[in-house]
């Protein structure tokens, strides 16, 4: 079920990219001004409106029920009677002038069998004994009954989750094609002057620059797309395109991340950005949980043009199957946040496909810390997630969470905070076996002073003091799986 519906929204949303690429691209050779292109912006909105409106269907099913119905034990009530009661003697007595009493004294131990206390089951049976000639009959009928209905019950909550989780998936799939929608409108051409003159200056370096557009976003930053090709058979590496890009933007300009390494024959549409202002450098030290072969713990880290992302899960237990849940978590969230989705959203995707392939009692950790290369922001998503601490110049920040583990319920709250990093600064992120290996009561505070006191530089090498300070606590003996993932951000 899970990857049935992560391969039909990944084709919707390839499909739907196609169609304003196709929109877009065609309208500009046509010489039509990209930003009076409506049509096509109206037309993805379509998307997401249809999309909208089939998650609405799913949320507008019934609701998740907590107990059963008065209806559900009123047709428990209806079933003891018939096979139990139907050829009892006493039938119409009980029935009969003493329903009243009959229905309260059975109501009440319905609600004995769902507290599930056996002393008390003991207790009510003995009492009905001296109601009821087939009491030992009638109370196994009625524990048989309520056990079927409960199971029914949990049942139907959980096709009411699954359905809850591909609503979620629908809903956000609904506002990334918003989002897409909007960044049409955004594509507009650059100035005459402006485009004349990056066309002159790559006519000098023999490059056909056959069309110029840009990006505008909100945060004023180059974001300029180039249609060219070499002249005369000759290459051009798309650093040296770049340079002469900067050259008439007065500003540093890079091509982006997806872009080929060099310019041929080829016509070729590449995007170029102003450079971004800080530079990452992370490491990873780890250890696996006394006897186990493989850890349960899972991270990655990946960078975009504008950002640099690290997840980090912490899957139930320890082995093998906790390995894949988490592995699972990183890899999806990795995914979905490198290919333009929100922190949140691909937080909330993750959780709606975990609730879809749940097992019994199988959930991880969300941690995930997202850096703005531009501004230094750094936003994080916490769902069961331990405490992520930064270490300024001299002092030490944490950013702590409450909430449940990511695949526990559909409907999950996650804890969401932004913190503002500066030159030299340092994230340590974390799993619960390292901060539980400390000191009870004093994890943080003891885990603040290690941070503080460490003189390593270099992400990785802090990392591994860290981890060999925090084993020292337990005589470097794991009791759980431990990883400690570090980041260091500079400017450039």
């Amino acid at each position: 079920m899970q990857m049935w519906m992560i391969a039909m929204l990944a084709v919707s949303a390839l499909l739907i990219v196609r169609d304003m690429a196709k929109l877009i691209f065609t309208d500009r050779t046509k010489g039509k001004p990209v930003y009076d292109a409506y049509p096509q912006k109206e037309k993805i909105e379509r998307y997401a409106r249809s999309f909208q409106r089939l998650a609405h269907t799913f949320y507008e099913l019934p609701n998740y029920q907590k107990q059963l119905s008065q209806m559900e034990v009123q047709e428990i009530f209806s079933q003891v009677q018939k096979s139990v009661c139907r050829d009892c003697p006493q039938r119409e007595y009980c029935w009969g002038e003493m329903e009243h009493r009959t229905s309260q004294k059975i109501f009440e131990m319905l609600q004995v069998i769902e507290d599930g206390d056996q002393d008390r089951i003991l207790r009510a049976q003995g009492d009905w004994i001296g109601e009821c000639r087939q009491a030992v009959k009638f109370m196994e009928a009625l524990q048989k009954g309520f056990f079927e209905s409960r199971e029914e019950l949990l049942y139907r909550n959980r096709l009411i989750e699954n359905r809850l989780a591909v609503a979620e998936q629908l809903n956000e799939v609904a506002r990334l094609v918003q989002k897409l929608a909007g960044d049409v409108s955004d594509i507009c051409t650059v100035p005459t002057a402006m485009e004349e003159k990056i066309k002159k200056q790559f006519q000098k370096q023999h490059v056909l620059v056959k069309q110029v557009w840009m990006l505008s976003k909100s945060d004023e930053k180059w974001r300029i797309f180039l249609t060219m090709r070499t002249r005369g058979g000759q290459c051009m590496t798309m650093k040296e395109v770049a340079r002469q890009l900067s050259q008439v933007c007065g500003c540093r300009m890079v091509p982006s991340r997806e872009s080929r390494a060099v310019l041929n024959s080829d016509m070729k549409t590449v995007l170029f950005t102003e450079d971004v202002n800080y530079k990452v450098l992370y490491g990873v030290a780890r250890v696996t949980k006394e006897r186990e072969s493989v850890s349960g713990d899972n991270y990655a880290c990946a960078s975009t043009d504008d950002q640099f992302v690290m997840c980090l899960s912490d899957g139930m237990g320890s082995g093998v199957e906790a390995c894949r849940e988490s592995e699972t978590v990183v890899e999806l969230l990795e995914q979905f946040v490198t290919s333009g989705f929100s922190r949140e959203t691909a937080a909330r995707m993750v959780n709606s496909a975990l609730v879809l392939q749940r097992k019994d009692g199988m959930f991880s950790s969300v941690d995930v810390c997202s850096l703005d290369l531009y501004s230094g922001i750094c936003e994080f998503v916490k769902a069961g997630a331990a405490t992520t601490f930064i270490r300024r110049s001299n002092w030490v920040e944490t950013i702590t969470s409450t909430s449940m583990a990511a695949g526990l319920v559909q409907q999950l709250d996650f804890e969401k905070t932004s913190k503002k990093l500066y030159d030299g600064d340092y994230l340590v992120m974390v799993t619960d076996g390292v901060l539980d290996a400390l000191p009870v009561k004093q994890e943080e505070e003891t885990m603040k002073e290690i941070i503080l006191h460490a003189q390593e530089e270099m992400p990785r090498e802090l990392g591994r003091y860290i981890l060999e300070k925090v084993l020292s606590y337990s005589n470097y003996c794991a009791q759980d799986d431990m990883t400690v993932l570090v980041a260091g951000m500079w400017k450039k």
